[in-house]
């Protein structure tokens, strides 16, 4: 049966070979050449930390040295000479201080005719010297013979008669004894002696190269005050070369292109008088550098254009102050603050140096706007907050964005709209048509009638104007054309609103040509940005003239200064000469807006009851 078996696996093959051993190819690793693993240590040990410590100590501490000599011999030089003089003189010249230039030059004149008198004196002095030295040295020995005649007289010893020339005699020997003593260990040490004045000097006066610092000194100058000096610096190294040629010509006198720094705010302001060559835009034109160069943050340094002809103004705030909050608004800390919108201001918040900042609305369009999530809807709504306090005023109100940030004002508003849609831009411009109706039934009125104050208010009106929908008469909502309903509305309320008390106030995000046309734009009286992405969108916002005077919210850090408004308007106190000015505003949630706005339904049933009352 066996042989029947098909078996359905083949054998394994009976071999007694053995399996080969694998053979290890072991190569001859080629040996490095010396010079190569000599360049590799070398390499290794330049590159180590310790290797470039040590390098950086050798480097600072030598150019302590040889900036010392280099600082001693140009005071040595400016004292020999008048090259101080000179550059003093340059230096009015460059900053346009001509009466000054003319004072240094008396006083260079008087300095060499001082060194002229003291040369001619030296001419005639060794003569002098000789003459001198006789009468001395016959003086000095006729004392000494009259005192030592008095001593043997007092003595009865004639001997001592030359006692006290002989007294002399020793002193002058032991003189020259101990000047022998002396003189080898002077001649060695004083050359280390003078090398360590001149390492003294150099380190008091930093001339070691910024690299060769150790770190926490190379760091160490972020934050510090403002100096002149440090201006002066920073200015130089703009890379401006009309601006750092003008400033080496003055020399240490460069300071003389400024004007007192003065304490302003959380930071300081100076007036810097560029010299011929240098332009305002320049300066502006590299405000990252300078701040760089002061130690500061971009955000840290605001560079305008005072009325001044030549000069910007700088304001360097201190550093890391523009981080920290500015505090509570006093629509919330004040639950007695009350409102008029002829004569009052609106709390807004502070500007750069610290100040309050209010805002007049009376009679004045505005306009706000800026990127999106910047805080444009809390600027707009904390001067809502503030005018509802005062009940003759009237809100009409569109928020086209619908996420609840105005329903604090239902019952405020006379007209509350929220919502994003085509139906709620449809309602918002009919509703600035309303306004446009009353405005023009109040412009028939007679004269000498008074008219409560009209808010129309429209948040998102960007919206608005890019709404494709079209009413029945094909006249679409959106756009800037003639026939466009909602840019028209708009437009009338500009020309003409202003005197019947109508106001419109727009809030606007990002803005184009197309969503926010240039005669709207234009019709606003108070203008004001958050941060924007460009320098033309800036001059969107705030307009040319704004812009070219330093006005830069494109400068503004998205995110990180939110709230921050640049602001053109003569319904804010701007210092003279500019055009702008930046405000920090007071952030209202929305609960303590909620808040604010039920004390001022309470103070509207108040005076509306009040008015009933008075006129039953």
């Amino acid at each position: 049966m066996t042989d029947n078996v098909v078996h359905l696996f083949k054998d394994p093959p009976t071999s007694d070979a053995t399996a080969p051993e694998a053979v290890v190819d072991l190569a001859v690793k080629q040996r490095v050449p010396v010079w190569r693993r000599t360049g590799r240590t070398v390499a290794r040990v330049a590159r180590h930390d310790r290797t470039r410590a040590a390098g950086r100590v050798v480097v600072r501490h030598g150019s302590y040295v040889v900036g010392g000599g280099r600082i001693v011999a140009r005071r040595a030089w400016d004292g020999r000479t008048a090259a101080r003089y000179e550059r003093m003189i340059r230096a009015a010249e460059a900053a346009g201080n001509f009466e000054a230039a003319a004072e240094w030059e008396e006083r260079g004149q008087r300095f060499r005719m001082a060194r002229h008198r003291r040369r001619m004196d030296l001419l005639a002095s060794p003569e002098r010297l000789v003459k001198n030295a006789a009468y001395g040295v016959g003086g000095t020995l006729g004392g000494l013979l009259l005192l030592g005649i008095a001593l043997a007289i007092a003595t009865k010893q004639p001997g001592d008669v030359v006692v006290p020339v002989m007294a002399l005699v020793e002193l002058c020997r032991w003189t020259v004894v101990i000047a022998t003593v002396v003189w080898g260990p002077l001649v060695t040490v004083g050359p280390w002696l003078a090398l360590l004045g001149l390492w003294a000097v150099g380190r008091h006066q930093q001339a070691a190269p910024q690299w060769s610092l150790p770190a926490q000194h190379r760091n160490g100058d972020a934050g510090a005050p403002i100096t002149p000096s440090i201006v002066v610096t920073a200015l130089r190294d703009l890379g401006i070369a009309p601006l750092r040629a003008a400033i080496k010509d003055m020399g240490d006198a460069g300071a003389a292109m400024l004007s007192p720094i003065k304490i302003a705010g959380c930071g300081v302001e100076v007036d810097v008088t560029l010299p011929s060559g240098v332009s305002t835009d320049q300066i502006q034109g590299r405000r990252r550098k300078l701040a760089e160069n002061l130690s500061r943050h971009e955000h840290e340094v605001f560079i305008t254009i005072p009325q001044a002809a030549r000069t910007v103004r700088l304001w360097i705030a201190d550093s890391g102050a523009l981080d920290e909050p500015i505090g509570p608004s006093p629509l919330v800390t004040d639950a007695g603050l009350r409102a008029d919108y002829k004569s009052g201001r609106a709390p807004w918040g502070q500007d750069l140096r610290g100040d309050a900042a209010a805002l007049s609305l009376y009679q004045r369009h505005m306009l706000v706007t800026g990127l999106s999530n910047q805080g444009k809807t809390a600027a707009v709504r904390a001067l809502a907050l503030w005018l509802a306090l005062d009940p003759t005023v009237e809100f009409r109100i569109a928020d086209l964005k619908g996420a609840g940030d105005w329903a604090m004002f239902d019952g405020i508003a006379t007209v509350l709209i929220q919502g994003p849609t085509d139906d709620h831009v449809i309602q918002a411009t009919e509703m600035v048509e309303s306004g446009v109706s009353e405005m023009e039934r109040r412009l028939t009125a007679p004269p000498g009638t008074a008219f409560p104050p009209l808010i129309v208010l429209v948040d998102e009106a960007q919206v608005a104007f890019m709404c494709p929908a079209v009413d029945d008469d094909k006249r679409p909502y959106g756009g800037s054309k003639a026939t466009s309903r909602y840019f028209m509305a708009a437009r009338k309320i500009h020309n003409q609103g202003r005197a019947v008390n109508v106001l419109l106030w727009q809030g606007t995000q990002d803005p184009t040509d197309q969503n926010l046309p240039k005669l709207v734009r234009e019709g606003a009286h108070t203008r004001a940005s958050l941060a924007l992405g460009t320098e033309s969108q800036s001059r969107m916002a705030l307009g040319d003239k704004a812009v070219d005077g330093g006005a830069a919210p494109h400068l503004l850090r998205q995110g990180l200064d939110k709230g921050t408004l640049v602001v053109a308007s003569d319904g804010i106190d701007i210092p003279a000469g500019q055009a702008s000015i930046t405000v920090r505003t007071h952030y209202i949630d929305t609960d303590q807006a909620a808040e604010i706005s039920g004390r001022n339904g309470t103070t509207r049933r108040w005076a509306a009851s009040w008015n009933v009352s008075r006129a039953s």
